[in-house]
């Protein structure tokens, strides 16, 4: 099964707004430019997430979206079913009655398996869960600085009140 990138670059958008959750929206041109997506495909994607209850847009000069839950709050396997729809493997998985064989189908069982399993994975994941396990050191990271984890010298510096340079691993 493999996810479209219609949902990939959701999550990524996301985790952006989530970052950039300063109290104002997060503009979606903003958005496009820091997670290299177009900006008309990205306005395509936060459609559904705003029907579904994940986003809020704000219109005017300060305008954007901002999420209207906690990252906390926001399982992945709501926004994945909100952009990709159903992750059955095959067809006959949410729709048994398509396929005469569905009773007794060993096959129909494996895939029923491997959508429960996907299902069971992405319903204990949130995008806290996310935030925390992007910590943006690695090459092509989804995270910006705003939510890489501060080094134990940087929390050092701020409770001194130095200043500590991000080191380029």
């Amino acid at each position: 099964m493999k996810l479209s990138t219609r949902t990939r670059y959701g999550l990524r958008a996301l985790l952006d707004i989530a970052a950039h959750n300063s109290g104002a929206p997060v503009q979606l041109k903003e958005i496009a430019r820091r997670q290299d997506v177009s900006l008309s495909y990205l306005e395509h994607i936060v459609g559904p997430l705003m029907a579904g209850g994940i986003l809020r847009s704000t219109r005017g000069m300060f305008g954007g979206v901002s999420l209207l839950k906690q990252p906390g709050d926001i399982l992945l396997w709501d926004v994945v079913n909100l952009l990709e729809g159903s992750i059955a493997a095959v067809d006959c998985v949410p729709h048994p009655h398509i396929c005469p064989r569905s009773d007794g189908c060993a096959t129909r069982r494996l895939w029923c398996e491997l959508t429960s399993a996907m299902k069971g994975v992405l319903a204990t994941r949130t995008l806290a869960d996310l935030m925390r396990d992007d910590d943006g050191t690695a090459e092509g990271s989804c995270a910006v600085a705003a939510v890489r984890p501060m080094s134990e010298a940087a929390r050092v510096a701020g409770r001194t009140g130095e200043s500590v340079e991000r080191s380029a691993a």
